[in-house]
């Protein structure tokens, strides 16, 4: 019997050898493999109480969003059918620039230098639109609208309006200028932004719904069945600026979508056409787990509607914009960090659009260096990070699918709400809209304000000697609450530590110095330390300087030196031994050291003494003493620091 060569044949013995070592290591590992058991849950969760020592398993490791929904510190892989795909198309999101500048000139460069550089998309902002916030094209004509689209071919790109209560009027401009170049109109990829009940909800006037989805349906007559373009816009980002749940800002988003279905069939628009003419649009903040979920969710909630409506489900257009409600104009570098995590959770949720928001744009109108960051953020997670390779990364994932499943539950309750009320035109007027949101937006700012939520270059790790950046014009004044309560007020979440900024600024200027506040540190560092820094943090979040020193062993030397400081006010800072220790004092019988401290510099003259620490059963006696306050982890940081630069203001007056 012949014999068949092998490979290995020729191979030298000690090659052989190693092939025969690393089979058996490798069989060697897949037994091991087959044989280790795998914990339960309930295993797991037996070791992680064990480790937490005592400390409650609930407030340690499990927390809440917005809406109540629990996010759990340990999820097992998602089983059963999975969310609808990402992404209607195959590959990445596009990378929209937003343009902003009032000159049409200037607008053109602009737009035409972001997509010879990277960008795929522009989205138009005019003066009306209540995106604009205090830029955008000042003129609305035809001749403006020719001009700053000039040299850009809008047959290779997407294009998206924002021109509020005159989006029609835009929209209108758009398509004759579409239409004089001789471009095929259902081959492009045009959003014309008609968003009415955004305009009623911002502007109070119920007037201005009727008369544009007349428009609605006038323009879309004029697209094929096939067509990409959208003329009406629902877009959740005036509900996430106002301070929306992500679930109030899903529902909302629904709400529109399904009223401007009723409004352009009520007009002739048969329902299947109807749905093609909407797209979505909603905002993407920092929160990666939810924002992923919160893109996911709207996709599924919309394919509910859908086949409520009698329609085959088909992919939806969703767009994204990075939030505004999450920029800060206090250490504003750290925006880019925000907006690139904001990026990030919208193109893995599968959004088809994103666009960052330029770092500087609370400051005021960004510059090219900023608008070219916020270009080149998505150019980098896209081209380098290669993100939009993968349809649903998210996908199967035990958490991710956790949150889009109870996001899309509390959404379409919220939405069923909206409906009993008789729509989201008679929710806004009835300001049930308003109420509901201001609830979640008022709860938000308690925790912002408490630091539960800390907000990092404004609430925490405050730089009082941060370089300014440069914009090309001065943001225009704050949103000013409204006279109507149900009306929508857009406000950032930074809001209540930069109005106190402001102030410590504004006094400075006026007397020459900054407010400032005095450290009486008492004991060693390793006493004083934390709460210090604690202190410190607080006060300098508002605005007012508390410059660290290395602590005091004595009350003399601690009242010389805040005499010394000639500072605003004291705050006394060390560990809760050191605060009750007992001086024996003859006269003082039973008093602590942080009495003592406290008696003696409000008779020095110091000014107000507060005391960084719970006060505990002490209050009284601490309050007797002459403390006027306590900051501790949890308190209002904004409270004290508000009456004390009022009490500056009024003596700088």
């Amino acid at each position: 019997m012949g014999w068949i060569w092998q490979p290995w044949m020729a191979m030298p013995r000690h090659r052989t050898g190693r092939i025969n070592e690393a089979m058996t290591k490798a069989q060697t590992k897949a037994q091991a493999a087959s044989e280790f058991r795998l914990a339960s849950e309930a295993e797991w969760h037996q070791l992680a109480v064990k480790a937490l020592k005592g400390a409650d398993f609930e407030a340690k490791l499990v927390s809440r969003t917005a809406d109540g929904i629990r996010i759990e510190p340990l999820y097992a892989k998602a089983e059963g059918k999975r969310a609808r795909p990402a992404r209607a198309g195959a590959g990445a999101w596009r990378n929209t620039q937003r343009i902003d500048l009032p000159d049409a000139e200037a607008a053109r460069t602009q737009a035409l230098d972001d997509l010879a550089h990277g960008a795929s998309g522009l989205a138009l902002v005019f003066a009306d639109a209540p995106s604009a916030r205090g830029f955008g094209l000042a003129e609305i004509d035809p001749d403006t609208l020719a001009r700053a689209l000039d040299g850009v071919m809008i047959d290779l790109i997407s294009l998206r309006l924002e021109a509020g209560a005159v989006a029609a009027e835009a929209a209108r401009g758009l398509l004759d200028l579409v239409r004089a170049q001789g471009l095929d109109l259902d081959s492009l990829d045009l959003d014309f932004g008609l968003d009415p009940l955004s305009v009623f909800a911002i502007e109070g006037d119920a007037g201005v719904v009727e008369p544009m989805l007349d428009a609605a349906a006038e323009l879309a007559r004029s697209f094929g069945a096939d067509a990409a373009s959208r003329i009406l816009r629902a877009d959740a980002r005036i509900w996430h600026d106002a301070g929306a749940s992500e679930a109030q800002e899903l529902a909302l988003i629904l709400a529109s979508g399904v009223a401007y279905l009723r409004g352009l069939e009520a007009r002739g628009v048969a329902l299947d056409a109807a749905r093609r003419r909407i797209g979505f649009l909603l905002a993407a903040d920092a929160d990666e787990f939810l924002g992923i979920a919160k893109f996911r969710a709207l996709r599924r909630l919309w394919a509910r509607v859908e086949t409520a409506c009698g329609l085959d489900p088909r992919p939806i257009r969703l767009d994204a914009e990075t939030s505004f409600r999450m920029l800060t104009r206090r250490d504003p570098h750290v925006n880019l960090l925000r907006s690139t995590v904001a990026a990030f959770s919208a193109g893995l949720g599968g959004a088809d659009s994103v666009t960052v928001l330029p770092f500087t744009l609370a400051l005021g109108l960004p510059d090219a260096d900023a608008r070219r960051i916020a270009r080149n953020t998505q150019t980098i997670l896209i081209e380098e990070a290669g993100l939009g390779h993968v349809v649903d990364p998210a996908g199967g994932a035990g958490g991710f699918d956790a949150l889009t499943d109870a996001l899309c539950e509390k959404a379409w309750a919220i939405f069923q709400k909206i409906e009993a009320e008789g729509g989201l035109a008679t929710a806004l007027a009835s300001g049930f809209v308003a109420r509901e949101i201001a609830a979640v937006a008022d709860k938000r700012e308690r925790d912002i304000r408490r630091r539960k939520l800390p907000i990092t270059g404004t609430s925490a790790y405050p730089d009082l000697a941060e370089a300014p950046v440069s914009v090309l014009a001065a943001s225009a004044p704050a949103h000013a609450p409204a006279a109507d309560p149900a009306r929508i007020v857009p406000r950032r979440t930074a809001e209540p530590f930069e109005r106190l900024r402001d102030r410590g600024e504004a006094i400075e200027a006026r007397r020459g110095s900054r407010p400032h506040v005095f450290l009486a540190n008492l004991g060693p560092p390793a006493a004083f330390a934390a709460r210090a820094g604690f202190a410190r943090d607080l006060f300098e979040a508002s605005g007012i300087a508390a410059p660290m020193n290395d602590g005091f062993l004595h009350v003399d030397a601690l009242v010389e030196a805040a005499l010394v400081a000639k500072a605003d006010a004291v705050c006394l800072c060390s560990s809760d031994e050191v605060y009750e220790r007992e001086t024996g004092h003859a006269v003082y019988e039973g008093e602590t050291l942080a009495e003592e401290a406290a008696r003696r510099l409000k008779a020095a003259g110091v000014g107000p003494v507060v005391l960084a620490g719970r006060p505990g059963e002490r209050e009284t006696a601490y309050r007797h003493a002459g403390v006027v306050a306590f900051l501790y982890v949890g308190c209002d940081a904004t409270e004290y620091p508000g009456l004390l630069l009022d009490g500056i203001d009024e003596a700088v007056k």
